[in-house]
């Protein structure tokens, strides 16, 4: 079934005309949505710790940060963009009990209100505007004259305007320009994580670490196994970004292309798809959700293991190396 795709032309920005828009939080997501809005004419107010690195931030593009309760209790719309984990406890602590009847609650990403972490009363809008790229990118596109493609969702329309002031949002931060999908909130959660851990983040992490042990455990040179697992990634992905699998593949060697189709399924074959499968199934149930939620709970302690784990591997070490003999990437170490 086709998503239905709007654009500037399909709404306006009335639906936020005379309302002050809250956004929680001004990192990735926060800072982009706040200014593109504030630039777009909307009364727009920010919550987050004056004195932390994106409270400094907020100030410097002109903002007075507050915090979420006064925001909230100032504001007709309120968007979260803060971090998943974190959501639940200061909905629970500042937001919910700031909440008026035909206020809208705004969220950039479904997670706490699909999996009902959060549950928002009945009398107040629930609506998402989830853009499909970072931050950096959805505020860059913005001021010059673009945007990025919006992920749009009515959860519970309270007012009857629900839609409206959504639609108002996302036209605010860009979308518009080019192409708001509806959608909901389950579709926009389920994908996201699916997408991330099965593919853009976890498979393909996975993938370049193990690509790199076959290589050096074979006795190649790691800086070698870098380049070819690692560093040329980016190239592809420019070529599927602009063209898709064709495009890749036409500007690519016959060789490269040949391999591709003889090897790619010998990798990503059909145990792989029963797996995603499961990876799937365990995000629709909510398995994953309270794990997640769980580990939160007990400190990070396995995510923090993990993250650990990984800052060490033989591929971050050999590429922090090569990476500083290409300025050019202007290479960030974290």
């Amino acid at each position: 079934m086709a998503i239905e795709t709007l654009y500037d032309k399909d709404g306006s920005l009335d639906a936020l005309s005379g309302k002050t828009v809250a956004v929680l939080g001004y990192g990735s997501q926060g800072h982009a949505h706040a200014q593109n809005l504030r630039d777009s004419g909307v009364t727009v107010i920010v919550a987050n710790r004056a004195d932390s690195a994106n409270g400094k931030l907020a100030k410097e593009h002109g903002f007075d940060p507050l915090s979420v309760d006064e925001a909230v209790k100032r504001a007709d719309v309120v968007i979260v963009a803060l971090p998943d984990e974190v959501q639940p406890e200061v909905y629970e602590k500042s937001i919910k009990p700031n909440l008026r009847a035909g206020m809208a609650l705004g969220s950039t990403h479904g997670f706490n209100v699909h999996f009902k972490t959060i549950v928002p009363p009945t009398d107040v809008d629930v609506i998402m505007v989830a853009p499909k790229g970072p931050g950096h990118t959805v505020r860059s596109e913005y001021e010059n004259g673009g945007g990025v493609p919006c992920l749009l969702a009515v959860h519970q329309d309270a007012s009857g305007k629900a839609f409206g002031i959504a639609m108002a949002w996302a036209i605010g931060v860009g979308g518009g320009r080019a192409g708001v999908l509806k959608t909901t909130f389950k579709d926009e959660c389920e994908t996201d994580l699916f997408g991330e851990q099965s593919v853009l983040c976890g498979g393909l992490s996975e993938l370049i670490k193990t690509g790199f042990e076959v290589l050096t455990e074979a006795g190649y040179p790691p800086e070698l196994a870098y380049f070819e697992v690692c560093h040329e990634l980016k190239l592809i992905i420019n070529l599927i970004e602009r063209g898709g699998l064709n495009y890749m593949r036409y500007s690519i060697s016959n060789t490269a292309e040949f391999g591709d189709y003889h090897t790619g399924p010998k990798i990503v074959d059909a145990r792989t798809k029963e797996t995603m499968k499961q990876v799937l199934a365990d995000i629709q149930s909510g398995k994953f959700a309270k794990t997640f939620r769980d580990d939160y709970a007990n400190g990070f302690v396995w995510f923090k293991a993990q993250r650990e784990k990984d800052r060490n591997h033989p591929v971050e070490k050999v590429g922090k190396e090569l990476r500083a003999m290409m300025p050019w990437l202007k290479p960030v170490e974290k």
